[in-house]
């Protein structure tokens, strides 16, 4: 009996779950503008550890715009493939068949309204630069932004010191010159968020990112239950939820580390 596979891509991390339970990660990536010879590494490498005999590939990756720019086919021949949007990945994930707003909390961020069976409204996202906000991405920009201006505390100044190379020629080069400035912000959301409980900065650099994520985004759609997926809002779950429900009065489906249990039982596999 052929498999059948899933593929959840963000721009941090890929996840490749295959109905049989076998699990490869890689490397996210983004294809609005990962380097082909980068993407084409990724995919031999999952394709290889994955192995062959799918009838099924559901492709959802961030970054998909209209037709998908890479065949999957040429990796897993004879599948049927559907290709879609991350967005749409965590529609199905956290929603199912019933209305909602679904959101991406992750590297990124993104929000859409479903009605059960298809995206009816989306706010556009706009990337780390022009929007995103509630994002890991966007955390480490405000906080990038603080720092290399002085306007971080001492002792949590002191600190990002020690653990990162943090010297100015270095910060505005990992975000103007790198390939990957949104991963490179992202990596530094941990070391904020581990000072949350006693920097009132820190707090106050969390707590207002999450805010414009509601206020720019969510409060956009219809007055319906949200649910998120991602590692970054689930690694803050008990602050998103908390700002959500008491300041906005948004009720929560979930929130999910990954859209892949979600997946399963959406393609019921």
């Amino acid at each position: 009996m052929k498999r059948t596979l899933i593929v959840d891509c963000g721009a941090t991390k890929t996840d490749w779950l295959a109905s049989d339970g076998n699990l490869v990660q890689t490397a996210g990536f983004n294809l609005a503008h990962t380097p082909e010879k980068t993407l084409w590494e990724i995919l031999d490498g999952a394709a290889q550890q994955l192995g062959g005999d799918f009838g099924a590939v559901y492709f959802y990756a961030a970054g998909l715009v209209g037709d998908s720019p890479v065949d999957l086919c040429r990796w897993f021949p004879g599948a049927q493939v559907e290709y879609a949007s991350d967005m749409l990945g965590a529609a199905r994930a956290v929603c199912g068949h019933s209305q909602g707003i679904a959101a991406i909390v992750g590297t990124g961020a993104n929000t859409c309204q479903w009605d059960g069976e298809k995206m009816v409204r989306q706010v556009r996202s706009g990337g780390f630069i022009l929007g995103d906000e509630g994002s890991a991405s966007v955390l480490g920009k405000l906080f990038v932004g603080d720092f290399i201006k002085n306007l971080v505390p001492e002792n949590m100044a002191r600190s990002f010191s020690q653990q990162y190379q943090s010297d100015y020629a270095h910060l505005v080069q990992a975000v103007y010159q790198a390939q990957a400035p949104a991963r490179f912000l992202g990596g530094l959301a941990p070391f904020i968020v581990s000072f949350y409980e006693q920097e009132e900065y820190a707090r106050n650099l969390v707590d207002n990112n999450f805010r414009r994520f509601f206020r720019r985004n969510v409060c956009s759609y219809d007055k319906l239950p949200l649910g998120v997926v991602g590692g970054f809002g689930y690694a803050c779950r008990s602050i998103l939820m908390r700002i959500g429900q008491e300041e906005f009065d948004i009720p929560f489906i979930a929130i999910l580390p990954s859209p892949l249990e979600g997946l399963l039982k959406y393609h019921g596999v």
